[in-house]
């Protein structure tokens, strides 16, 4: 499969999903109006173009950007707004201790785990949405090494690498209470066994944390 991504976005429709999970056995579902989702996690190479970093372990530009943290994300989404010419969606303090998300704005920003997991699915009901091995980068089958964006299958919506290759950030805190700022990362990576790159498991990291297996795609709300 030969595909050279940039920011190609997808439009997903409106829905409902029933997140869970397995630590606590909660489950709770949300209602999602329509969103734009990236077609691909960033790759390097767009990351460098905004940035003009190349923070990866990793060297491609067509691989997914990697060692970035969730700041470094939602930074990202910033800048790309800005020179799209579309409004920022976030509000980042000098400080760096707060972030305030602007659900108005129409600018780039990190989907929140119940956008990611509506698209992820793509309409089906099953831990992935087609065998591992079609779609995903995974301990089964990646050499133990991260791969370029969009070298398996996508998902019935068109949206590549949802499993597998690297984690995807989440807007979303995962539990204050017990972990404080950590934030929800989605999909999987390319060292996970099988159990981990399906559309349910949930993942989270500090985010000022930095990983080698951890990316991001981003979003946009619509109006």
């Amino acid at each position: 499969m030969d595909v050279v991504a940039g920011n190609e976005m997808v439009a997903i429709p409106s829905g409902r999903v029933t997140l869970s999970d397995r630590r606590t056995q909660r489950s709770w579902s949300v209602e999602l109006a329509p969103y734009r989702l990236a077609a691909f996690p960033v790759t390097q190479a767009l990351y460098a173009q905004i940035t003009g970093r190349r923070p990866s372990a990793a060297h491609g530009d067509q691989l997914p950007v990697e060692s970035v943290s969730w700041w470094d994300a939602a930074r990202f989404c910033n800048a790309l707004s800005l020179q799209e010419g579309f409004t920022p969606a976030y509000h980042l303090p000098a400080d760096g201790e707060g972030i305030e998300w602007d659900a108005s704005a129409d600018g780039y920003r990190l989907p929140t785990e119940a956008e990611w997991e509506h698209a992820c699915r793509a309409g089906t009901t099953g831990p992935q949405y087609a065998p591992l091995d079609e779609i995903a980068w995974y301990r089964g089958n990646s050499s133990e090494r991260i791969h370029a964006v969009g070298g398996k299958h996508p998902n019935p919506w068109g949206l590549y690498d949802m499993l597998g290759n690297v984690w995807d950030w989440c807007w979303d805190v995962y539990d204050p209470e017990v972990y404080g700022a950590y934030r929800v990362l989605r999909g999987g990576g390319w060292f996970d066994e099988h159990w981990s790159c399906r559309a349910s498991a949930r993942r989270r990291s500090h985010p000022t944390f930095q990983v080698d297996d951890v990316g991001f795609r981003m979003a946009r709300s619509v109006g």
